[in-house]
């Protein structure tokens, strides 16, 4: 959210100007790491200092010049990942190590060496497929699996590590004594930036001086490269040109421009490099400003032949550089190994913890505004949607809700019951979620400022003075999230007496955590600004939400006492935030439609399945044609919420016209039968690291013609979805991938004819949605008011045929809000199997005691060749019985319906 309330219209103003945020050079260490040019690297390693143990190899390397040393650690983690650690041997203070995003210190292998000498230290994996070469002079490290580089470190020379120094005089440097400094010394330091940097009329002092470290990389025959949210940008890397990097540092950027590579509301360090037959991963753990360059370039090799004749045959091999640079820490990067896409995403799982299982009313529709008035505006709003026979699970408050912008109160006026209110909602088997933003309104009598305060939970400034910034409330204080025990008392806060007028049904929305300061350097806080420990902002900035929403969850689960899942929305993110994320406030124009997709697409490849974008866009007004196209795409993707800001107008889904309503209707219905479906996928994202919404690539890594494909996208493997995103669209041209695949149309049931790019004509109705050859999809028969009213509404399946008449698929089920699925295997998991003429249905997890009376009803059959002579089911232990068909032998469509067979048990339907 970032408009402003009344009275703060020019914090808006303010906020919408460009020039409230740096160029990259306008970025001291960046300029800093840039007047170092690709070449040979000033460092050499000491290969003499060279320990093995169980753990890991270190060694020393050491700068030419300084002669200052640096120590090397590489270790070698199961699963195909290795890590590189460099930091100074002998640090004058301890540099910022990122905490609390590894779930656990990863499990080490023991890497073997296998040669040193003659300048170079050769170590090789457990398995003896990958090896590790280290040259001494200049230092240098190559992976290799089986002989062939996968990638290079410091091989463009660019290793840059700027060693902790004592301040040029005897005293700290405070704004006093810098403003007393020559002018000739100042004008050098300022444009450095080493112990101040200037942007606009604020001044940043770093205390402890220049702290930057860099790195380049060399993906070897790589020339796709995806990854490192959050931008506004496409879906394949863009190369970059000087002062053009992709920057990683959240920031509050009211209406975002399209394709640019400022970072906005999150970040996360993971870089995926594809080609057909590898994908690699780089993972640069540092929670600091951060900026990546990107440069692919064509490289000659030699072909190896038999004759020497031939001996001169060359070809052209693509190697992209990346470069990381960022402001402060240690250089602590995984490079994951793969070799596939999924491979990546459970090895990056693994560092960093996978999706949690969200509960099942969060993947039904949420209605948000800037603001909901009041009690009734609430109650009128939620009867709307009975009225007009639309399906929505939650209704969304914003900061207006509150008294005064105090998080955890409600405004006594316009909310004077919310118990009542909550009540209401219950009765329907609806949600709420409220607002719970970072900053602390000024108040003495506000619990929340007070206590802070006297507890010294706040984050201070330079000076030891707690840090004062403007935002919704005016004068405002920041919670230290980065120290246990404010995030402890801050879940405190939400249990169900301190939070007066909360109930079970009501769920959080961190928003403004990146944190946003209206005012402030860039609208965020001053990286000279000091946290727990005495650590300064600058070192831990892209973590600060990541704390918040790490609280803000723990709070939820306490309150019921371990028992009921937590339901948290934040806006800023890092690695490790696989909770919930949406891609912020973006704007109601067609053009922010379609980039969403790509965003989205980013965001889940970086391990947070649960992301979506605001229906409608947050700002501006949408034609009724956009809104609409709006919701035919949030309905196929993992989080689906409309929002819009207090300037905007009402756009509840009755307020366009019978014809529009109708269709926006029959888009969240929609949604509400594929929950199934839907569910299942997130039941994979949280044991297997699976992306529930995925580019193209990732199911057809060897296809060239996918590498690109941002249009168009996956959800989970079976179903392909192209959301229209051009105005008064006729036709789309969809890709319909792999020659030996097969397509149906997901509505009509049709068998896609061709493959390949193909003209679709599309109407307003809805847009191109394809089944894929071979997938069983579980649905429900129909959509209910909200999910809880759908637990009893019985299965239909989908099995789509492939060339080779088989089909498969999965349905996860459990209770949709408690953690018993996890503490007392309160889940079932079931596999659907069609061959041979028989569909099959079996337990994948025996140890899943969940029992439900609910029924398959349906089953329709895609691409089956012939008519049956008849069709008999039998549940295990029962009679076979025999089942009245239809069957189109236009559309080789067989439907089955009356079934009841249950969801719990085995059984058998054959085909003869």
């Amino acid at each position: 959210m970032e408009a402003a309330a009344q009275g703060e219209a020019s914090i808006q103003d303010e906020a919408v100007d460009k020039s409230n945020f740096k160029e990259c050079n306008q970025i001291a260490f960046y300029r800093r790491q840039k007047l170092l040019h690709p070449g040979k690297s000033l460092y050499r390693a000491l290969l003499d200092t060279v320990t093995l143990s169980d753990e890991n190899v270190k060694f020393h390397i050491i700068h030419e010049e300084n002669k200052v040393l640096l120590q090397v650690e590489i270790y070698e983690i199961e699963g195909n990942i290795f890590r590189l650690k460099i930091n100074e041997a002998a640090p004058l203070r301890a540099r910022y190590e990122v905490p609390d995003v590894l779930i656990k210190e990863p499990t080490t292998q023991k890497l073997s060496m296998s040669q040193k000498e003659g300048g170079i230290l050769v170590l090789t994996s457990v398995n003896g497929d990958y090896k590790l070469r280290v040259t001494a002079n200049p230092f240098q490290v190559e992976l290799q699996f089986k002989d062939e580089t996968v990638l290079s470190m410091n091989s463009n020379g660019l290793l840059y590590f700027e060693h902790l120094q004592p301040p040029p005089s005897d005293r700290k440097p405070t704004a006093e004594n810098e403003e007393a400094a020559s002018d000739s010394s100042k004008d050098n330091q300022e444009d450095l930036g080493l112990w101040q940097e200037r942007f606009g009329s604020f001044l940043d002092i770093k205390a402890h001086g220049p702290s930057s470290v860099g790195m380049d990389f060399s993906l070897h025959g790589f020339d796709h490269l995806y990854g490192i949210p959050q931008h506004t940008e496409s879906l394949l890397l863009k190369n970059t040109s000087d002062g053009d990097a992709y920057r990683l540092y959240n920031l509050d950027i009211f209406g975002h421009k399209i394709h640019d590579k400022i970072g906005i509301y999150g970040s996360v360090p993971l870089l995926i490099a594809h080609k057909p037959d590898r994908t690699s991963g780089i993972f640069w753990l540092n929670s600091s400003e951060t900026l990546v360059d990107i440069n692919t370039k064509a490289v000659a090799e030699h072909i190896p032949t038999e004759t020497a004749a031939d001996i001169s045959k060359q070809r052209a091999v693509p190697v992209t550089d990346v470069r990381w640079m960022s402001e402060s820490g240690i250089i602590d990067v995984f490079l994951l190994m793969g070799p596939t896409a999924f491979d990546i995403f459970k090895q990056f799982a693994q560092l960093t913890g996978t999706q949690a299982l969200p509960p099942l009313f969060s993947l039904g529709y949420h209605q948000c505004r800037w603001n909901y008035e009041d009690e009734q505006d609430v109650k009128a709003v939620d009867a709307g949607f009975d009225e007009h026979d639309i399906p929505y699970d939650v209704i969304w408050l914003d900061i207006e809700h509150t008294d005064g912008k105090r998080y955890f109160t409600w405004d006594k006026k316009k909310f004077q019951n919310p118990k009542k209110m909550q009540e209401l909602l219950r009765k329907k088997k609806r949600k709420l979620v409220v607002i719970v933003d970072p900053h602390i309104k000024a108040d003495p009598m506000y619990t929340l400022y007070s206590q802070g305060k006297e507890k010294g939970y706040f984050v201070k400034d330079r000076n030891g003075k707690d840090f004062e910034g403007i935002c919704w409330p005016g004068s405002s204080y920041y919670l230290d999230f980065t120290n246990p025990e404010v995030r402890k008392w801050y879940a405190d806060q939400f249990a169900f007496k301190t939070y007066k007028g909360s109930t079970n049904i009501l769920f959080v929305w961190n928003d403004m955590n990146e944190p946003s300061v209206f005012k402030g350097a860039e609208l965020t806080m001053q990286k000279d600004a000091v946290h727990y420990n005495n650590w300064e902002h600058r070192e831990l900035h892209n973590l600060y939400g990541f704390y918040q929403q790490m609280a803000t969850a723990e709070g939820l689960i306490k309150r019921s006492s371990g028992k009921e899942r937590p339901f948290v929305l934040t806006r800023s993110f890092f690695a490790g935030s696989q909770k919930y994320v949406w891609t912020g406030d973006n704007t109601a124009e067609w053009g922010y439609l379609k980039i969403s997709i790509p965003m989205l697409l980013t965001i889940s490849m970086a391990g947070i399945s649960f992301c979506g974008a605001d229906v409608g866009g947050f700002i501006g007004d949408p034609e009724p044609e956009l809104l609409v196209r709006w919701y035919q795409a949030g309905a196929y993707q993992p989080f689906f919420r409309g929002h819009s800001n207090m300037k905007s107008k009402r756009r509840e889904p009755w307020l366009f016209g019978e014809k529009n309503t109708q269709i926006i209707r029959e888009a969240i219905r929609e949604r509400y039968v594929l929950l199934p479906y839907l569910y299942t996928l997130f039941y994979r994202a949280h044991t297997e690291a699976e992306p529930v919404m995925r580019p193209l690539w990732i199911e057809f890594p060897e296809k060239l013609e996918t590498f690109g494909v941002e249009d168009e996208y996956m959800l989970g493997n079976a179903l392909l979805v192209y959301p229209v995103t051009d105005k008064e669209a006729k036709a789309v041209s969809v890709l319909l991938p792999g020659s030996e695949e097969v397509w149906y149309d997901f509505r009509k049931f049709k068998r896609m004819e061709d493959r390949g790019t193909l003209k679709i004509p599309v109407t307003l109705e809805n847009i191109p949605i394809f089944q894929r050859g071979g997938t069983v999809i579980p649905l429900k028969t129909a959509a209910g008011k909200s999910t809880e009213w759908m637990t009893n509404i019985s299965y239909e399946l989908r099995v789509a045929l492939n060339t080779e008449a088989c089909a498969v698929g999965e349905l996860y089920l459990d209770d949709g809000h408690s953690f018993q699925y996890l503490h007392k295997k309160q889940f079932l998991y079931r596999k659907f199997t069609f061959h041979k003429n028989i569909l099959s249905s079996s337990c994948t997890d025996e140890s899943g005691q969940y029992r439900t009376t609910c029924v398959v009803e349906r089953v329709i059959f895609l691409g089956l060749g012939q008519r049956p002579t008849f069709v008999t089911a039998c549940s295990k232990g029962g009679k076979e019985k025999e089942v009245v068909f239809t069957y189109d032998t236009k559309t080789a469509v067989l439907i089955l319906e009356n079934l009841a067979l249950r969801v719990d048990s085995d059984w058998e339907i054959c085909i003869k």
